[in-house]
């Protein structure tokens, strides 16, 4: 992150103090929609579709979060962001919650003043070369024009990384990952450096992609999630177990296959809890008892969303990885129902 984003930064915390409301559960179900911030379009993660409806991994967490509130998961108004917009955008209010593969840092929590509300993916920083170039490794870059996207914390891990091995590059602003991929197809750069799934994601819908490879190295943590502002506990707490649900769902073999057999009650408490059938978890929320299996109705679980929007089957082809469920090795992991 350059020091423009840090003087900006103090911009959006004004924002955030003046303009932070206590009630973006009452203005969300009086609006009947809910506003989501999103990317312009990363594949797999957000992207309208021929017909111009919006799918893909992040995006299911917002259609998650407006089935939670108002029943229905189509009702969201998408509000595509760059990374110079997307905090002013949630600061003053244009959008109720963020989900674009934004990065958790101390800066952006405590400084710019956001709650993040868990980490949906797993990340790190990776680099695309053409293969034609010949390059096998990060560290022989020196002297490359590199493709970065602006206000993001991308701008930093690059700088660190040439910095700690005595090489050199030549920084090509951008403001949109979709400008990114136009200008390193073009030539204008010679590496594009961002999260690597996103490399992965945007190598997909090359023409050729396997002329372009991803160099091995990993260069930085980046724990994306969704995020809100501060000073609305209970709207923070409505995104936060909303996640939780279709993250516990997958650990308690919850699918859109049989959700609605489980939610006519179950030998499991936690399951119960989980759809409503037994507990007063909704009305601790300010919801409907069946808020989570409102929410586990439009897409599945978290496992089923990975699946169908970039797992392994699918043109993105990611694996599972630190992103697989505590009890397969990985990461993901949710507070108990109880």
């Amino acid at each position: 992150m350059k020091k423009s984003v840090f003087l900006g930064a103090l911009t959006v915390a004004g924002i955030v103090a003046g303009g932070a409301s206590a009630a973006t559960l009452d203005e969300v179900k009086a609006r009947g929609k809910l506003n989501c911030g999103v990317t312009t379009g990363v594949p797999g993660f957000a992207e309208p579709d021929a017909s111009g409806v919006w799918q893909g991994f992040d995006v299911a967490v917002c259609r998650a979060v407006a089935a939670a509130v108002l029943g229905d998961g189509n009702a969201v108004e998408f509000v595509p962001t760059t990374g110079k917009t997307r905090f002013t955008a949630l600061a003053s209010g244009e959008i109720d919650l963020l989900a674009r593969n934004t990065t958790w840092t101390f800066s952006r929590d405590v400084d710019l003043k956001f709650e993040f509300i868990g980490v949906n993916y797993y990340d790190g920083q990776g680099f695309m070369v053409p293969k034609e170039l010949g390059v096998a490794s990060a560290k022989d870059l020196d002297g490359a024009t590199v493709c970065i996207q602006t206000g993001t914390t991308t701008e930093l891990n690059l700088a660190d990384f040439f910095r700690a091995n005595n090489i050199s590059y030549e920084p090509v602003p951008i403001e949109t990952g979709a400008e990114a991929v136009q200008q390193y197809i073009a030539g204008a750069c010679d590496v594009y450096t961002t999260d690597a799934s996103a490399l992965a994601a945007q190598r997909a819908n090359f023409e050729d992609p396997t002329a372009h490879v991803l160099l091995p190295e990993i260069i930085s943590k980046e724990p994306l999630g969704p995020l809100v502002r501060h000073g609305d506990n209970e709207w923070a707490d409505i995104a936060r177990w909303t996640l939780n649900a279709l993250i516990s769902a997958e650990e308690l073999n919850v699918t859109s296959v049989n959700l609605e057999e489980l939610s006519a009650g179950t030998e499991n408490p936690e399951i119960n809890r989980l759809l409503g059938t037994e507990g007063e978890l909704g009305s601790m929320l300010g919801l409907d008892a069946g808020w989570a299996k409102a929410a586990l109705g439009v897409a599945g679980n978290y496992g089923e969303i990975f699946e169908q929007n970039i797992g392994a089957a699918t043109p993105i082809g990611l694996a599972r990885g630190l992103n697989a469920q505590w009890t397969d090795g990985g990461l993901i992991y949710s507070p108990p129902f109880r």
